[in-house]
This record gives structure tokens, sequence and C-alpha cells, in this order.
């Protein structure tokens, strides 16, 4: 990922109300950089810099009872003609398209299985800096009880198209757009816990995905799923202090 190429995944952000245990919590993990707003409105968001390149961001929940998440920002040309176009197809429009700043302009969105995730209009504020590399998000993968639901839904908004893997005894799909596979859909294999029926997990790279589990551990998150190899690399999924998931790749 080199741009934001409509179709492609550009940005990721976490809302969580522990934002100061954010800050201390993802710079340790993975050697962040924190540089907060310094506009009133933006509520102390916060960009995650990468060896000065934007990574990543964090914010305080647009609704206080709302659960720590990553969300996943899909690019798009016009984030009004995505959210017409959830509604088409049977999804939700949690929050209506609106400026940020001169930013970009965004809208919050579901699946209808109920799978959260953002669009992104960029302006100003183009997304990511960096992409596969360690410390910077490399992958996001939609996991849910209805794939085949989920690929006429994601094929109306986007234009995606799926491509099977056939890599190992479960199922897993790919999705193009254009010339590139952009994401990729799992079926839900074990009980999610009761806040995630359908969810978008982003993935961050590293050097070590065991040292950076144990790590995150130390530091007061979870590991969901201990580290295990697959196709891509070695993976694990974790939840920071907070709850909030993510997981963490080292690419082969």
């Amino acid at each position: 990922m080199d741009g934001v190429e409509p179709g492609t995944p550009c940005w990721a952000d976490l809302a969580t109300p522990g934002l100061d245990d954010a800050r201390r919590f993802y710079p340790q993990l993975f050697g962040w950089t924190g540089v907060i707003s310094p506009e009133p409105a933006a509520n102390g968001y916060t960009v995650f810099r990468k060896g000065g390149r934007a990574v990543a961001g964090a914010g305080p929940p647009a609704d206080p009872d709302q659960v720590p998440i990553w969300s996943t920002y899909v690019a798009t040309d016009d984030a009004d003609l995505a959210a017409t176009r959830v509604e088409a197809a049977g999804g939700q429009v949690v929050v209506t398209p609106f400026d940020v700043a001169d930013q970009g302009r965004m809208a919050v969105l579901a699946d209808p299985a109920g799978a959260v995730f953002c669009v992104w209009q960029p302006m100003a504020m183009r997304g990511a800096e960096l992409f596969n590399a360690p410390g910077a998000m490399c992958w996001n993968e939609l996991v849910t009880p209805d794939p085949e639901g989920a690929t006429d839904f994601y094929a109306l908004v986007f234009g995606w198209q799926p491509e099977e893997s056939p890599t190992g005894p479960v199922p897993y799909t790919g999705w193009r757009c254009g010339n590139r596979i952009v994401a990729g859909m799992m079926p839900q294999l074990e009980k999610l816990p009761d806040d995630l029926p359908a969810y978008w997990s982003v993935f961050f790279a590293v050097e070590d995905a065991d040292a950076t589990a144990a790590r995150a551990a130390e530091l007061g998150g979870t590991i969901l799923v201990p580290p295990r190899d697959n196709p891509a690399g070695r993976t694990a999924a974790l939840r920071d202090p907070q709850g909030a998931l993510f997981s963490v790749t080292a690419l082969r």
C-alpha cells in the first residue's frame, strides 16, 4: 500500500476513553512518537509517527459508552456516495459524513453483520505515510459469521472482488481492488467476545511477533491469540490495557 487509491485501506485509528494510557502503551510497544493536535476541536487527537512518518491515530470515543476499538479507514473519492451505497447494500450509517477540518471527509459505517469501518475522503491529510514496515499497518482483515453476505456487500460498496486462497484448512478470502489484494476476510472460527459480533482487525508489522506479544502483556495488555505461523508470517492477536483488539505480524 503506497497511497490512498479508492478502495484501499489508508488509515487506522483507536477510539478509547483511556487516551493517556494509549499514548504510553503504543509508543512503548511499537516505538511510536505521539503528536497531539493543538486544535481544541480535536479533543486531544493524537497522530502516532514512526521514523517521522504518520502510521496511526488515537482519540476519545464519540460515545462515552463505546468500547475501545481500532478502526479501519478505506479511501474513497466520495464519502457521501459511499454512505449511500452502504445503506443501499443493507448496512448502517453509524455517523453520517462530516468534514474533519481541512484534513478530509469521513463517515463511520457498518456492514450487515455489524462490522464497523470508516471511509476517508482525503483533503490535506491523505492517510498513513508508511505501510508494511515494523510499527506500521500491514493488513486489514474482516472476521465475520456471514462471508457470503459480506462478499455481496463489499462488492456493492467498494467494488471489491473476492479471491479465495487455498492456503490451509480455513477458508480465506482476499479482497481484490483493481490489480491489488487490499484486505482479507475469514469466517469466525472461535467464540468471540460479546462486543465483537463481526469486526475489522488492524494488523501492525513487527520484527518479532513473540517478543511483541510478550512485551504487550508486560505493559498491561492481553494476548488473545498466541503467536502462530500463517502463510503471511507469524501473527498474534492482542488487546491493549483498555481492551482494544489489534494484531501484530512478523512478515515473511
